[in-house]
């Protein structure tokens, strides 16, 4: 017992310190630790009020007369994830970014599209088959390489119908 008295624990003080920073830095919402019978568990972003403390908790008298970790200072919600529109694959075969070898692609990042403008080629058995956009907006994600080959559904493009 006196070992463990030299050695800090995951319940002392300085190390519940530095599991908030560590969770405030890397964005962490949640940290639980388990050592044997004893558990600590922190949590950001959750309801205001008291900490729950597990009943396993307090069979460590160290533990139990520890202070509550410091209330870290969220950091401001991230804006909602854009709603991007994927374009995929209607056919198994091979994609083609370009009309012909040496031509330029069809669609690049940042190209304004509509419904009705082509942005690749898929080659199925010697068929190509133009793929158009199916929806206005701007290309925001090219995710697949020229002459890759595609499955059916296979996310080709991400736009942004808002932009």
């Amino acid at each position: 017992m006196a070992d463990n008295a030299n050695h800090p624990g995951p319940f002392d003080l300085r190390t519940i310190e530095q599991l908030v920073a560590l969770m405030s830095r890397h964005d962490l919402s949640e940290i639980d630790l388990r050592q044997g019978e004893q558990r600590i568990c922190l949590r950001r972003g959750g309801p205001t009020g008291p900490p729950a403390v597990p009943p396993n908790v307090t069979e460590n008298p160290t533990a139990a007369a520890l202070p509550a970790p410091k209330a870290v200072e969220a950091a401001p919600p991230p804006a909602p994830p854009r709603q991007l529109h994927e374009i995929k694959s209607p056919t198994v075969g091979t994609f083609y970014a370009q009309e012909k070898p040496g031509s330029p692609p069809y669609v690049t990042v940042g190209s304004r599209v509509t419904p009705t403008t082509i942005v690749c080629q898929i080659e199925a058995m010697k068929i190509f088959n133009e793929i158009t956009a199916d929806c206005s907006g701007v290309i925001v994600e090219v995710c697949v390489q020229n002459k890759q080959f595609v499955e059916y559904g296979t996310v080709l493009f991400r736009v942004d119908p808002n932009a």
